[in-house]
């Protein structure tokens, strides 16, 4: 698929690219932002927690970020003459990404020359400034469709960005893993209604990507080969939850799903992160996607747009540690039955032990009559 990606900054500074799947007429790009916004003061931080190792990031100044503007205020609609400007100067556009005007992480915090490596000096409370980058990616310039609405050559373009944010992203200093994701509906906690996802850069593993790689090296370990080709290996030898099959990916959902709605798509090869994805795989991904994301706005009676979030976890940075991980999408919904959310409370946010509301079966079987 070929791309005019044309890239530009907006006037505090933060990087904005164009990803273009067709041609546009002139005066449609327009590369100057013409707000004049102040720079950005990012404060984040990292604190290693004793009690799991995990780190917990802090970022106070975003506490006052956008909410739920006005139509006329979409900060994510394309700029239009005698408009309000918005976060994109451009009248139309395709696919974009700009830098996070309130990022969690980012390459340029603030840091004091007073700055302390631990908390009231504390030993076992380790911190660092949160040195990542945080972005936005606008999946359409409609505010009235979703991703289940893109036409298979726009869902093709998100994945060509994804590719190109995570290749960008993996050569920051520090950067240690590249999370794209969607969060989708307002029981989710989504602030902005316009189709969009995100790319956020960690200068960690994640919990999730942490626990991937300590039991794949494991597993190799104790069964002397590759933990995402036996769990493929035997989802396809149940059968029970397979949804789809094609030539290069598999649809299933986990039989330990977490979530009263879960699904994985995972590539049949070893694919470490959107980068070595090949033109053929791509091409299927997004026909494969345009279903699964039909069938997930079906999937609880009487609900036209099932809340969810949509996380791509993608192997380690790390050359020594980029076989223990593999590409694949996990979409879930809190919603454990129509307009019913499931609540996280004392097993689950407390010990981390979830308590499913169904079972991985009986979520395959909704799938299937939605196929």
């Amino acid at each position: 698929m070929t791309l005019n990606i044309t890239t530009a900054n907006l006037s505090d500074g933060r990087e904005i690219i164009y990803f273009d799947d067709r041609q546009h007429e002139p005066g449609e790009r327009v590369l100057v932002d013409s707000r004049d916004l102040p720079k950005t003061h990012v404060t984040s931080e990292i604190r290693r927690d004793p009690f799991t190792g995990d780190w917990v990031a802090f970022a106070a100044h975003r506490m006052n970020r956008t909410f739920m503007p006005p139509a006329n205020e979409n900060p994510l609609a394309p700029t239009q003459p005698g408009q309000l400007p918005t976060e994109i100067p451009s009248p139309t556009y395709d696919v974009v990404v700009f830098e996070n005007r309130f990022p969690s992480f980012s390459m340029h915090v603030d840091i004091s020359g007073d700055w302390a490596d631990h908390v009231d000096e504390m030993g076992l409370y380790p911190r660092k400034p949160a040195l990542a980058r945080c972005e936005v990616v606008c999946f359409t310039e409609d505010p009235s469709v979703s991703f289940k609405d893109l036409p298979e050559t726009r869902i093709r373009t998100v994945i060509e960005a994804w590719g190109h944010r995570t290749a960008a992203l993996s050569a920051l200093p520090g950067v240690q893993q590249v999370f794209p994701f969607e969060n989708r509906g307002e029981e989710i906690g989504v602030t902005l209604q316009h189709p969009h996802g995100q790319i956020y850069s960690y200068p960690f593993l994640s919990p999730r990507l942490r626990a991937i790689v300590n039991r794949a090296q494991e597993f190799e370990k104790e069964q002397g080969c590759e933990l995402f080709s036996e769990i493929l290996a035997q989802e396809k030898a149940a059968r029970t939850r397979i949804v789809e099959e094609t030539e290069s990916f598999t649809v299933f959902v986990p039989a330990a799903a977490k979530w009263p709605m879960e699904v994985v798509v995972m590539p049949n090869r070893h694919v470490a992160d959107f980068t070595e994805l090949h033109d053929f795989e791509k091409r299927e991904l997004a026909g494969l996607l345009s279903r699964l994301y039909k069938a997930v706005d079906k999937f609880f009676p009487g609900v036209e747009r099932t809340p969810y979030i949509a996380g791509w976890t993608q192997a380690p940075v790390d050359p020594q540690l980029r076989r223990y991980g593999r590409l694949h999408l996990q979409l879930f919904s809190l919603m454990r039955s129509p307009n019913r959310m499931k609540f996280l409370a004392g097993s689950e946010s407390s010990q981390g032990v979830w308590i499913n509301d169904t079972t991985p079966e009986r979520i395959a079987s909704r799938f299937k009559e939605l196929w």
